[in-house]
């Protein structure tokens, strides 16, 4: 009897620990057609996602009392047409690596402090404010284009809340012979209250950090050092949300006294339509300065709809438009332009993208 009293107090108690920890499975899978048409016309499925990029993660928190907890956050990339994973290290390598988020930390009323790979405050206060969320052809270039949006070997912290306002700051070690190579600072500032959301961020990577400083033969490069400033916002009309965005990085070689800007304006609405759907539209101004020469520029319509099957599931169409000024100038083509479309000869590039999400 004393027996079977002690077993049932240990599961009891055993059942209470396993009451404070959690583990959560969640993901993205998203894919659909598109389409392509500059200098050739290029059309196949999309690889990781036109909506929302596809994912795997796993997260969890351990309750370790008086206000403090534990947490970590594992998060793959998934390529949806063939099964294999994005986002590897390099080109030489496609394996399934968690090289979205990989993060371990402690959480309480001091805020939360990580360590290891994610997503920059700098990106996550800004990047918010492009109606197309970053991903898919309709998305801005700002981000594509000489920066990194995530940094490793990284110290983070994120402040509370105070009055809609929120803090974040990332460090990432250079960890290489030369400590002060490719190492990685950012400032993120966020404000959000009621309608009216705010952001700033700041960013310097030295020599590229998160780059690698490889190829996809492994042999070495260089790549420039960088110093980012942009800044953000969105009103909530009801009947729609009006965002933009400002975004400057400049590039600077290493040893050299060269340097290029690459500056980004854009703005976008997006309104509800009945109960289930969502019309998106945005207009992005590409410039960029080089060193010496003339300023290279670019300009991008984007228009989508999404509707929404359930909380979970969801289809969406994408259409958008880029125009160089002058075909060898900037050539930039949309976010993930299929290889072989290239731009016709006025320097122009049209998309398509039709698709479904579903979330779990």
């Amino acid at each position: 009897m004393k027996k079977s009293l002690i077993a049932l107090a240990a599961l009891a108690a055993s059942g209470a620990v396993m009451a404070q920890s959690s583990v959560t499975l969640y993901g993205v899978l998203d894919t659909g057609v598109s389409y392509f048409k500059g200098d050739d016309s290029v059309y196949g499925l999309t690889k990781t996602g036109g909506n929302t990029n596809s994912r795997l993660g796993f997260r969890g928190v351990e309750d370790l009392g008086n206000g403090l907890k534990a947490t970590f956050n594992l998060e793959a990339g998934i390529n949806v047409d063939d099964g294999t994973g994005y986002m590897a290290r390099d080109a030489r390598d496609t394996g399934f690596q968690f090289r979205r988020i990989s993060t371990v930390g402690l959480a309480g009323n001091f805020g939360e402090v990580r360590l290891g790979r994610e997503l920059t405050a700098s990106y996550n206060a800004v990047s918010r404010y492009d109606v197309f969320g970053d991903t898919g052809l309709g998305g801005s270039l700002a981000w594509k284009r000489a920066y990194a949006s995530r940094t490793e070997n990284a110290v983070s912290y994120y402040s509370p809340v105070f009055s809609g306002f929120k803090a974040g700051v990332n460090y990432g070690f250079g960890e290489k012979k030369s400590a002060s190579n490719n190492r990685y600072l950012g400032l993120g500032f966020f404000y959000d209250n009621g309608p009216l959301s705010l952001g700033l961020g700041y960013d310097y990577a030295n020599r590229g950090h998160n780059a690698d400083g490889i190829n996809a033969t492994g042999a070495a490069v260089n790549t420039p050092n960088l110093t980012t400033w942009q800044l953000g916002g969105a009103y909530n009309f009801g009947v729609a949300k009006v965002m933009a965005f400002y975004k400057q990085t400049k590039e600077e070689a290493p040893g050299a006294n060269t340097s290029d800007k690459f500056k980004t304006f854009g703005l976008g609405v997006s309104a509800p339509v009945g109960a289930a759907g969502e019309v998106r539209a945005a207009y992005n101004n590409y410039r960029i300065s080089p060193n010496a020469g003339s300023t290279q520029k670019a300009n991008q319509l984007s228009l989508g709809y999404v509707h929404n099957l359930s909380k979970r599931t969801a289809l969406y169409g994408t259409y958008a438009y880029i125009k160089n000024d002058k075909k060898n100038n900037a050539g930039l083509q949309l976010s993930g332009a299929m290889t072989g479309a290239g731009l016709s000869n006025s320097g122009a590039q049209h998309g398509l993208q039709a698709g479904i999400r579903h979330a779990f």
